[in-house]
Formats: C-alpha cells, structure tokens, sequence
C-alpha cells in the first residue's frame, strides 16, 4: 500500500484536537493549566490517572504506563493500522491526503472496509423503511408510539424478506463477499450467501464514536424461523460484550449532566421510549447480560471517580427481570457511583409505560427508583417465611452478607437498621450477623515473595520503568524535573537559544539526563508534534518517565505564568551548570603557574565566565 505523505501525516494531527478524539470515549476534566484527565480507557481503574495535553496532542496514563499521540490512540483503541488512522482522522476534517506515488487514495482493507460496509448497509435498510414491503416494520413501530421522525432520529430500518437483496446492493457498491462475510451482514449455506438479516426491523448499533459497528433485527413475519431478536455475530469490531445500545446518542449527557445519571434499560424500543420521554441518558445491552466489560466502558464515558453519579437500572417486574437486576447487583462494586433499581408500575418495560401511561410515567421512573442494596435485600427476604422465627432467622443469615458488603460506611449503619425493620428484629442482633458475615467474607492476604521478572526470549531480567514517584529527593532533583517538564509541555514558546544551552550539560539522575537527550536531540521544537517523538525516543527504562513529565500539570496559574517559570527554570540550569564550570577552573588555576599560558587562559575563561552569570543574572 502506498505511504502517506510524512507532511500530510503532521498536518492531519496538527489540524486534530485530541481532546476531541479520546473525549468520545473518555469523560475528560480539567487537570490543571493545558492538562485533562480522566479514567484510563487502557485498564480498569478507579479515580483517573488518565491526562490528555491538547497543546502537544499527548496522553498518558499514570496507572498503566500506556501513552502516545491521537494515531496510537485510534491503533490502540480500535485496532486500525497507521495508515487507517491517519485516513480515518484526515476524512473527519475533510482533508485530502497525498501518497508517495503521487496517485489517488488506495482503497483501503481490514477493520475500515468493515466499518464502510456498515455504515453502507444502515443506509440500505433505512431506504427499505420507506418501501411498501416494509409496512409491516412501520406497523410494528408506529404500534409503540414511534413516528416516522423517531425512525429517522435511530436509523431504523427494514431488512427485505428477499434471499440477497441488501448483498446485491452491497456488491454494487464495490464491497466483496468475504467482507460482507466478515462483516457479519451475509451468511453462507447449502444454498450459497445469503443476507443474515431478512425480513426484520433493523436497528443500527454503534459504537461510541458513532460509527455503525452492527445490527439488531426483530421478526416481523409468523413464517421466520429465528429467533426474536436476531444480532450481528461477534467480528473484528463488533464485540457484544462491550457494545452499548444508545451511548453514542447518550454520552454527551451522561457526561455533561449534574448528576451523571446513566439509565440501563432491557431492550432498543426501550430506549427509544426513553430518550423520547425526555431520559435522554438511556442505553441497553445488546443481546447479552449487562457486564464487567459493559461496566468499564459506561464508566469511563461517566467519568466514574466518585459517588455523585447515579447508574439506573430498570427491569421487568416478571422474575427473569429480577434475576438481571440480581445479576447486576454482583457487579455493583465495580461502580463508584450510586446504583438505583426502577421497576415500573405494573412490571411494564419502558416502551410499554410510555405507550399506555406517557412520556411523564417514563421520567417518573426515576422518581421511584430504588437503591440497588435496598432491592437486593427485598428480593433475598421474599424467599422466606417472616411470619416464623426459624423465618426471620434464616432470612437474616441470607442477607446479612449483601448488607457486610457495603464498602460506605456511613451507608452500611442505615442499611443494618433497614433490614432490622424489613425483619422486625432487634438492631443489635443484625448488627453482629452483619458483622459476622465480614468476617467469614475477608480471607487473609497471601504474601509471598516475587521471583525477579525476567526477559521470556533472553531470560535476562526486566528492569522496571523509573517514574516520578520512584526519583530521588533533593534540589538539584527538582530543578532538573521541573525544567524538562516544562521543556516538554512549553518548549515550542520558549526562546530555543536559551534552552539549547540550558540542555547542554548532562543531568546529574540518570533518568531525567535521559530525557534530557532526548529533548535537546529535537531537532524542531516548534513542528507539531515534535514533543511525541522526543518521548518516544527516549531509551528504556526511562520513557515512562518521560510520558510522566510530560502530562503532569504544570504548577502554574495560566499558560504565560508557565511559559515565565520555564525560561526562568532554564536561566537556572545555565546558571547552574556556569558555577559548577567556574568551581573546576578554580581547582584547575590551583595546579598551573599564574604566569604559564594555561594559567593565563584559565583566568580569561573565569572572568567570561563571571560575564555570562551576571547577564544570565539580571535577565
């Protein structure tokens, strides 16, 4: 495949905001002067260790280690090659890339021609809506309340009850049958390839992004065979196990919204039903039980860090909906905030409560909503008899363990009373089963020592990567750490003459001198995107460190008080490196006679050394 230009790759990521990019998979907030943060899309985490530099077009994770530019994020994210990446983000603002053979665009393969062949499908079934076959799919939607607009405003669509409509249609367009395939739109049989959806309403499902990464398809017809719900199967980029109904619709106001509600419903008619009605922060699984992966991703769109958000759960009132909110309440844990359960009048879905009762019934869910702990003690409680005492007993030691893990303890003292009243039984007696049970939960910790890591092909050990954390304590330190960290935030408005003298003398940590090489070895700091491949160079174990210097926030007011810190940080290291020059020429001046040549050249070099320090001084 022919190389991109190298000039429109740097003008591709010049032209990009990062913040832009991650901000659609991660909730970001401001960490300081030039500085986002907010949970690592790369490992689970709890407060966020994730920071984004718009300025620089960098992040890194403090937790794992991980960092890079807007195209190793889109590599690692949706696993896209160089090429892709930078084709992907060139055709967001509409810039035409040039190719080292001078010709056209190649047509490009893999994980893109799968999106393409998504994004084309949706638009095939979101024209058959509008045929007369597909009166059926439009009966079915405007039966629960949705017009034509609310079609529109979701993508649905019709597939055709045909044996290859949409594949006819497809390989017209250019696309091949083994993407198709691979796309999960056909399948292959005793009869050949055929279209997997037939005969169905169609919805879109797409990622956070927003591009179309499958499908969701209801029967219509008495005569199809399959299943209820039919899904697009697991494929390169559809992974059902992480996939969201409705998130890319739903995070700008989870995000943005002061309480950052998210409300988890069963199905995609509810969450239209929702998001009509004003609940505009529904999402649902997609033909799997809500998860841990599911979980990770909602909590990093949330921003996650604390408990001021709240994450609703409705289901049926029938027992499989009870058995999902269970299942749910298992992973209630991995949540920092606050987990609710709403059950709606008469066990009806969403859809069916907006239909029969209207859109205030649908937002009055949350006014009746329940939290998670408080449900999952009723729920344990009904399978006992309360009217006995060998009842009430039993129904203690059952739900005793769900109140001992609750990790809140301000929360947990008011749930053991909750449950003293549910059971009519003295508070002190729940209070020690309670207890009792986080005892018997807790298991002593294991602690063994680690054999050293070392190297799977050389056996040689693996040295750690040096951090911030990890360098020592002193002065000298703190002006080396501070002034590469400011070099690297700040060094494209610093005057360069400056800081080329100021990097010229090697640091005394090993670590920061590493960095420091790297640094000085730029050969532009004033070409966009020249701070990522200084910290890309720098060699192991040291670049960690230097993805570390670069994201800290900068102790500074505003970017002109940081830009002032740095030269002066600068001045100081030239300052520094100035006496301690002058100190081995006085030792120097000790050993040669006054009169000799060398004598005389170490006086001159002591009297322009004076010269330089007093102008570096007053500047």
């Amino acid at each position: 495949m022919p190389r991109i230009l190298q000039a429109d790759v740097d003008e591709v990521k010049a032209r990009t905001n990062i913040a832009d990019i991650i901000g659609e998979r991660v909730a970001l907030r401001s960490a300081g002067v030039g500085s986002l943060k907010g949970l690592c899309p790369f490992h689970d985490e709890k407060s966020p260790s994730f920071h984004v530099r718009q300025q620089v077009g960098y992040y890194h994770c403090f937790g794992c280690g991980e960092s890079g530019d807007v195209y190793s994020f889109l590599r690692e994210m949706d696993h896209v090659s160089f090429t892709e990446a930078v084709e992907r983000l060139a055709g967001r603002i509409g810039y035409t890339l040039h190719y080292e053979d001078g010709g056209a665009a190649p047509e490009t393969s893999g994980r893109s021609r799968l999106y393409a062949a998504n994004t084309a499908a949706a638009e095939f079934f979101r024209a058959q809506l509008l045929t007369p076959d597909a009166e059926a799919g439009r009966r079915f939607l405007g039966e629960r309340g949705f017009d034509a607009g609310a079609a529109a405003h979701f993508g649905v669509g019709f597939a055709p009850r045909g044996w290859d409509g949409m594949l006819k249609a497809l390989t017209a367009q250019g696309f091949t049958r083994e993407e198709l395939s691979n796309a999960g739109l056909v399948s292959t049989g005793q009869r050949g390839v055929y279209d997997r959806f037939r005969g169905r309403l169609v919805w879109p499902i797409r990622d956070v992004s927003g591009q179309t990464i499958g499908f969701g398809a209801r029967k219509l017809f008495d005569d199809d065979q399959g299943p209820k719900y039919l899904n697009t199967p697991e494929t390169p980029i559809y992974k059902k196990a992480q996939v969201l109904y409705g998130l890319d619709l739903a995070k700008r106001d989870i995000a943005r919204g002061d309480t950052r509600r998210v409300v988890v419903v069963e199905g995609y008619t509810d969450v239209m039903a929702c998001h009509l009605a004003g609940l505009t922060t529904a999402i649902a699984t997609c033909g799997t039980a809500f998860g841990t992966e599911h979980i990770k991703v909602l909590r990093r769109v949330m921003g996650d860090d604390n408990a001021s958000g709240e994450v609703v759960f409705t289901f049926d009132g029938d027992e499989a909906g009870q058995k999902a909110a269970l299942r749910a309440f298992t992973e209630d844990d991995r949540f920092n905030a606050q987990t609710f359960v709403a059950v709606a009048p008469d066990g009806m879905d969403p859809c069916d409560l907006r239909l029969q009762r209207g859109d205030a019934a649908v937002r009055g869910l949350m006014d009746a909503k329940q939290p998670m702990f408080e449900f999952a003690i009723d729920r344990k409680l009904g399978g006992f008899d309360l009217s006995t005492v060998e009842g009430r007993v039993g129904a203690l030691r059952a739900a005793a363990p769900i109140v001992a893990e609750i990790r809140d303890q301000l929360l947990r003292p008011g749930y053991e009373r909750v449950l003293a009243r549910r059971l009519g039984m003295d508070p002190t007696e729940v209070r020690s089963e309670v207890e009792r049970a986080a005892r018997g939960a807790s298991t002593p910790q294991q602690v063994r020592r680690e054999a050293p890591l070392t190297d799977a092909v050389t056996g040689a050990p693996v040295v750690a990567p040096v951090t911030l954390s990890s360098l020592p304590r002193s002065p000298d330190v703190a002006v080396e750490r501070d002034a590469l960290m400011g070099a690297l935030q700040y060094g494209h408005q610093v005057d360069q003459a400056l800081l080329n003298r100021a990097l010229e003398a090697p640091f005394r940590t090993p670590g920061l001198d590493a960095v420091r090489e790297a640094v000085a070895a730029a050969p532009d700091r004033t070409r966009a995107g020249w701070v990522t491949e200084a910290v890309n160079s720098v060699r192991e174990p040291y670049r960690s460190l230097a993805g570390e210097l670069l994201m800290t926030p900068f102790p500074a007011r505003d970017e002109e008080r940081a830009v002032a810190t740095v030269a002066d940080l600068t001045r100081r290291l030239v300052l520094r490196q100035l006496e301690r020059e002058k100190q081995e020429l006085l030792g120097a001046v000790q050993r040669v006679p006054a009169d000799s040549d060398g004598g005389r050249a170490l006086r001159m070099r002591l009297r322009d050394i004076d010269a330089e320090r007093q102008r570096f001084a007053e500047s």
